[in-house]
């Protein structure tokens, strides 16, 4: 004998039961890989998190130039800086030539030249900034400082300059670091 409210009742029992799985397969997966993703840096004052596993490590393995504004829609490499203290804190970005990954790949004359790597940054909102590697004195992106218990998130982007005279395809790459330094010198690490 059919019993309509036995049958709807079992329905709802099994669809939510089908939803809690769901939703509890989802927040495990995305906790999981986003814990995975996630390089935490820190210095006497600030909490540096980058958000690929790559962590601070950059690297220009395909030459292949472009414009800026294709540029701009390369891969990001993302990072949020968090101030620890009741007090506004100064502090550095920089993008340094990651000479340890150089010499272990022994590419040193695989570097593609600096006059042809463009780079960007971009703090939370704003407006990209871009220059050639070579403009930048000391490998300074930005100088800036962050506010008492306060966070800024980053985007960085690389690529090959559109007026560059490498051919696409070349065996030149590139391998940097993003480094966060407080004004008082210290580094974020690790």
């Amino acid at each position: 004998m059919y019993n309509a409210k036995k049958e709807r009742l079992k329905n709802i029992i099994i669809i939510t039961v089908i939803l809690l799985i769901a939703v509890v397969s989802t927040h495990y997966i995305y906790y999981k890989f986003r814990d995975e993703r996630s390089v935490d840096y820190n210095s006497e004052s600030l909490d540096v998190i980058f958000h690929e596993s790559s962590g601070d490590k950059v690297t220009l393995t395909r030459v292949n130039p472009v414009t800026d504004s294709v540029g701009l829609s390369s891969k990001a490499y993302t990072f949020t800086i968090t101030n620890n203290l009741t007090e506004k804190v100064s502090y550095k970005i920089k993008l340094v030539e990651d000479i340890e990954q150089t010499v272990l790949d022994e590419c040193e004359e695989y570097s593609i030249p600096k006059e042809y790597i463009r780079v960007s940054i971009k703090e939370d909102k704003e407006s990209n900034i871009i220059y050639s590697l070579n403009e930048l004195e000391d490998n300074l992106l930005l100088e800036t400082e962050i506010p008492a218990l306060g966070e800024k998130n980053y985007s960085i982007r690389v690529w090959n300059a559109r007026e560059s005279t490498i051919t696409a395809g070349s065996l030149l790459h590139y391998h940097g670091i993003i480094q966060v330094i407080e004004a008082n010198g210290d580094l974020a690490v690790k």
